[in-house]
């Protein structure tokens, strides 16, 4: 299976004039030297809900690009509409992306049915690996474990990025799946609890931020190194926790912005953060000991 270890769900960098690519490669570089194992562009960290269709080509199509083939590249596809997220499933294969990842459906509220058969209309429309994204604080509706063992059947379904924070959510899912999914954490700081359990990795925020630090905590868990990989975790649960002190990618663009790697625009409705909450993200940014631009 393709996704393992580290994958950070990259930032969208914006200038006046739309999508900052040149921002966009100097990210994807500076992940690649970090030794992370993957990129996943236009997911919910990546401001997909308000890319248009063609900067959500443009923003895939450069990160395949400056990739080159290095790590897999995992392309956000989300929608609440079965054709359009399949539309943008061939478009990403066209890119030359590994993968997709599939969000459950938002607003509408599908049934457990509904959400097998939107994620096996999704798989057999495409041949790229599919990656589930289960996150109901998002969508309002929970993909339970009994649909993920469902969907875990089809061959190209080989992973699932679960954001419920729940540990009971993702011991049932390994129990009913084994080794027919890699469960990645969808949260940073339930990513060592989830490689405990047997989970293979993390689709992360905060590795916009410091990616060498998780990559060093992801290796260590998977190594069985449990001492170094909890001092990893609690050296970094205080930016985890700031990340996340705002609607995300609000705060991880701020943090960017505060080392000087992008500049600091959102698309509305995000906006910029309030200053009682950017001062606790600062700090807690520039204690984890992330790198500046040079």
């Amino acid at each position: 299976m393709t996704f393992q270890g580290v994958l950070t769900a990259i930032v969208t960098p914006f200038h006046d004039r739309g999508v900052d690519l040149d921002a966009l490669k100097r990210l994807v570089e500076r992940q690649i030297e970090s030794g992370i194992s993957g990129l996943v562009p236009c997911g919910t960290t990546g401001e997909a809900p308000t890319l248009s269709a063609e900067e959500h080509l443009q923003v895939i199509d450069a990160v395949v690009a400056q990739v080159a083939g290095r790590v897999p590249v995992l392309a956000g596809i989300g929608s609440n509409d079965t054709a359009t997220a399949i539309q943008n499933a061939k478009n990403a294969e066209l890119s030359g992306a590994q993968g997709v990842l599939a969000t459950v459906p938002y607003y509408n509220k599908p049934t457990q049915e509904g959400l097998f058969q939107h994620f096996r209309a999704i798989a057999e429309a495409t041949p790229l690996e599919v990656c589930l994204y289960n996150v109901p604080s998002r969508t309002a509706v929970h993909m339970q474990p009994e649909t993920v063992a469902r969907l875990a059947e089809i061959d190209t379904i080989t992973t699932l990025k679960e954001a419920t924070g729940d540990m009971n959510v993702a011991s049932d899912i390994l129990k009913l799946c084994g080794d027919r999914i890699t469960l990645l954490s969808g949260d940073d700081f339930t990513t060592l609890p989830f490689i405990a359990l047997g989970g293979q990795g993390c689709i992360s925020v905060a590795s916009n931020v410091v990616p060498d630090k998780m990559v060093s905590m992801v290796q260590a868990a998977r190594s069985l190194d449990w001492t170094e990989a909890r001092t990893h975790h609690f050296a970094l649960l205080p930016l985890f926790k700031a990340l996340f002190c705002e609607t995300n990618p609000i705060p991880v663009k701020t943090a960017l912005a505060h080392l000087g790697w992008i500049e600091e625009l959102f698309r509305l409705p995000l906006c910029g953060m309030q200053a009682h909450t950017r001062s606790t993200l600062t700090q807690a940014v520039d204690e984890s000991g992330a790198a500046r631009r040079a």
